[in-house]
C-alpha cells in the first residue's frame, strides 16, 4: 500500500469544502431571492471555509511575546499589489472594534465579498508566489493548483449581492467550526438537476449582462474624454480672446496718452514758433541794417526751424499711420470675436447633428438586420418552391404518360393540371409581387445609406475648415503680436524724436539769448553814435552855472554834459544811474531826456 501524503490530502479535503460551499451559498442565494445578510447561514459557512483555506500551510513568525500565526499578514500584501484594494485596507484599519489581526482578515474578506472583487485579489496575490513564500510553506494549498482552483471558483459569486454589517460585529472572538450537516444530501436534493440548468442558465445571462455593461462604461469613459478635450480648447480659445482684449486696450491707452503728449508737444512748439517768428522778425530789422554775419546767422536758424517743421510733419504723419493702424487692429479683433461666436454656434449644431446621425444610423441598422432576415427567409421560401415545381414536372409527365393509355383518366388529368397550374401562376405572381416590394426597400436603404456617407462627408469638410479657421486665428493672433513689437519700436523711435526736439528747443534758446545780447550792444552803440553827431562842447567861461540847482560849478560840483539835449550838470543833481552791458560801471543819465551824460573836460570838444 503506497502512503498518501498528508498535506495533499488536506488540500484535496479543503478544496471540495471549498466547491461545496460555494455551490449551496450560490443555489440557495438565487432561491433566496434577495440580498444576503450577515446572520445568512451558508454565508458564515462559507467565510469560515475560506479561513481555513488560507490558513493551511500557514507558516509561525516569531514576536517578543508570543509566536504569531495570522492570515492578515498575506492579505495586507493585496494592497502594494492591487491598487484598487488600498480603499478597503484603509477601511478596515479605521474600524474602531477590531483589536486583533484575525478580525481584520474576517472584515477584509467580507468588504470584498460586497465588492465583489474577491476573486481578483486573491488571484494577483496567487501569482506572486515569491512574495506568499515569506507567509506560507511550500506545501500550503495558496502555494499550489488548488489555490487556483479556488480563485476560479469564486468567480461564480460575482451573482450574489450581499449587504453586510461589518462594523458592529464582533469578528475577533468568532469561532470557525465547519458545519458538515449543511452539505449532506437529501432526498429533495435528487430532483435538483433541472433547477441547477436554470440557475446555469440564469448565471450565463447576468455574465452576459455584466460585460455588456462593461462596454458601456468603457465607451462612455472614452466619450467623457473627448468632451474633457473640447472642453479644454475652448477654455484656451477663450483665454487667448481675454488676453487680445487685455492687450487692444492697453493699446488704446498707450494711444491716447501719445496723442495727448502729441497735442502738448503740438502746443509747445506753435508758442515756440510764435515766440521765436516775433524774435526773427525784431532781429532782421536791426540785422538788415548790422552785418552780413547776423544775416548769415538768421538763414542757419531759419533752415533749422524748416527741418525741425518738416521732422514734425513726418511726426504728426507716423502719428495718423499709427491710429490708422490701431483702429484696422480693432475691427479685426471684433471680426475675430464675431467668427469665434460664429464657429462656437456651428459646433453646438455639429455635435447635435452628429447625434442625430448616430440615432438614424443605429435605427438603419436595425433596418438592416430585419431585411437581412426577411431575405433569408424569402431565399429558403423560392427554394421550397422550386422543389415543389420539380415534383409538379415529374408529376405532369407521369400523367402524360398515362393519358395515353386513358382517354377519361387524360380528361380528369388535365382539369387537375389546369387548377394546379392556376394556383402556381397565382403563388408565382404573389411571390413576384413580394420581391418586387423587397427590391423597393432595398433601394430605399441603399439611398439612404448614401445620403449617411454625404452627410458625414459633409460633416467631415466642416471640421476640416474649422481647423483651418482655427489655425487662420493663430497667425491673426501673431500678427497682432508683430504689430505690436513694432508699435513698440515705434514708440521708442518717438520717444528718440521727442530728445531730439527738445535738444534744438534748447540750442534755438540759446541763440535767442545770444542775438538778444548782440541787439543791446548795437543799440548801445547806437545811441552813442547819436550822441556825439552835431553836439558841439560849450566853452567853460560860458558854462558856470548848473542848469537845475543854478549854482556855480566848482571842484566838489564838477560838470557833466548831456549828449541829447546839450544842456550841462553838476554831479549834485545827475544822480541818475543806469547799467549798461556794455560798461563794467553804471552810466549817469540825464533826467530831461534820460540820454548819457559826459564828464566835462578843461578843453572844448568840436
Amino acid at each position: 500500500m503506497a502512503v498518501k501524503d498528508p498535506t495533499a490530502v488536506e488540500r484535496a479535503n479543503l478544496l471540495n469544502m471549498a466547491k461545496l460551499s460555494i455551490k449551496g451559498l450560490i443555489e440557495s442565494a438565487l432561491s433566496f431571492g434577495r440580498t444576503l445578510d450577515s446572520d445568512y447561514p451558508p454565508l458564515q459557512q462559507f467565510f469560515v471555509v475560506m479561513e481555513h483555506c488560507l490558513k493551511h500551510g500557514l507558516k509561525v513568525r516569531k514576536s517578543f511575546l508570543s509566536y504569531n500565526k495570522t492570515i492578515w499578514g498575506p492579505l495586507e500584501l493585496v494592497e502594494k499589489l492591487y491598487p484598487e484594494a488600498e480603499e478597503i485596507a484603509a477601511s478596515v484599519r479605521d474600524l474602531p472594534g477590531l483589536k486583533t489581526p484575525l478580525g481584520r482578515a474576517r472584515a477584509w474578506l467580507r468588504l470584498a465579498l460586497m465588492q465583489k472583487k474577491m476573486a481578483d485579489y486573491l488571484r494577483c496575490l496567487i501569482i506572486q508566489r515569491d512574495l506568499l513564500s515569506e507567509f506560507y510553506e511550500y506545501h500550503a494549498l495558496m502555494m499550489e493548483e488548488e489555490g487556483a482552483v479556488i480563485v476560479g471558483l469564486l468567480v461564480g459569486l460575482n451573482v450574489i449581492d450581499a449587504n453586510l454589517c461589518v462594523k458592529g460585529e464582533d469578528l475577533d472572538s468568532q469561532v470557525g467550526v465547519i458545519d458538515f450537516s449543511m452539505y449532506l444530501k437529501s432526498d429533495d436534493d435528487i430532483g435538483g438537476k433541472e433547477r441547477n440548468v436554470q440557475i446555469a442558465a440564469i448565471l450565463d445571462q447576468k455574465n452576459y449582462v455584466e460585460e455588456l455593461n462593461r462596454q458601456l462604461n468603457s465607451t462612455v469613459n472614452s466619450l467623457h474624454a473627448r468632451v474633457d478635450s473640447l472642453e479644454k480648447s475652448n477654455t484656451k480659445l477663450i483665454e487667448e480672446l481675454a488676453i487680445a482684449k487685455n492687450n487692444i486696450i492697453k493699446l488704446q491707452e498707450e494711444n491716447h496718452q501719445l496723442r495727448s503728449e502729441n497735442t502738448l508737444i503740438l502746443m509747445k512748439t506753435q508758442h515756440h514758433l510764435e515766440v521765436t517768428k516775433v524774435d526773427v522778425e525784431a532781429e532782421l530789422q536791426t540785422y538788415k541794417h548790422s552785418r552780413q554775419g547776423l544775416d548769415e546767422m538768421y538763414n542757419e536758424a531759419r533752415r533749422q526751424l524748416r527741418e525741425e517743421s518738416q521732422l514734425r510733419q513726418d511726426m504728426e504723419n507716423e502719428l495718423m499711420v499709427q491710429v490708422s493702424m490701431k483702429h484696422e487692429i480693432e475691427l479685426a479683433m471684433k471680426l475675430l470675436e464675431k467668427d469665434i461666436h460664429e464657429k462656437q454656434d456651428t459646433l453646438i449644431g455639429l455635435r447635435q447633428q452628429l447625434d442625430e446621425v448616430k440615432a438614424i444610423n443605429m435605427e438603419m441598422y436595425q433596418k438592416l438586420q430585419v431585411t437581412e432576415d426577411a431575405m433569408k427567409e424569402k431565399n429558403e421560401i423560392i427554394s421550397r418552391l422550386e422543389d415543389k415545381t420539380n415534383q409538379i414536372n415529374a408529376t405532369m409527365k407521369q400523367l402524360e404518360q398515362r393519358l395515353q393509355q386513358a382517354e377519361k383518366a387524360q380528361m380528369e388529368a388535365e382539369n387537375e393540371d389546369e387548377k394546379l397550374q392556376e394556383e402556381y401562376v397565382n403563388k408565382s405572381e404573389r411571390l413576384q409581387n413580394e420581391f418586387s416590394q423587397k427590391e423597393k426597400q432595398l433601394l430605399q436603404l441603399e439611398t439612404d445609406l448614401k445620403i449617411e456617407k454625404e452627410w458625414r462627408q459633409t460633416l467631415e469638410d466642416d471640421l476640416q475648415k474649422e481647423k483651418e479657421t482655427i489655425s487662420q486665428l493663430r497667425i491673426e493672433t501673431q500678427e497682432i503680436i508683430n504689430l505690436k513689437k513694432e508699435f513698440l519700436k515705434l514708440q521708442e523711435k518717438n520717444k528718440q524724436l521727442k530728445r531730439i526736439c527738445q535738444d534744438q528747443e534748447a540750442a534755438l534758446q540759446e541763440l535767442a539769448s545770444k542775438l538778444s545780447e548782440s541787439k543791446l550792444k548795437i543799440e548801445d552803440i547806437k545811441e552813442a553814435n547819436k550822441a556825439l553827431q552835431g553836439q558841439v562842447w560849450l566853452k567853460d567861461k560860458e558854462a558856470t552855472h548848473c542848469k537845475l540847482c543854478e549854482k556855480e560849478f566848482s571842484l566838489s560840483k564838477r560838470k557833466h554834459h548831456c549828449r541829447n539835449c546839450g544842456e550841462i550838470f553838476c554831479n549834485a543833481c545827475s544822480d541818475n544811474e543806469l547799467p549798461l552791458p556794455s560798461s563794467p560801471k553804471p552810466v549817469r543819465v540825464c533826467d530831461s531826456c534820460h540820454a548819457i551824460l559826459i564828464q566835462r573836460c578843461s578843453f572844448n570838444v568840436p
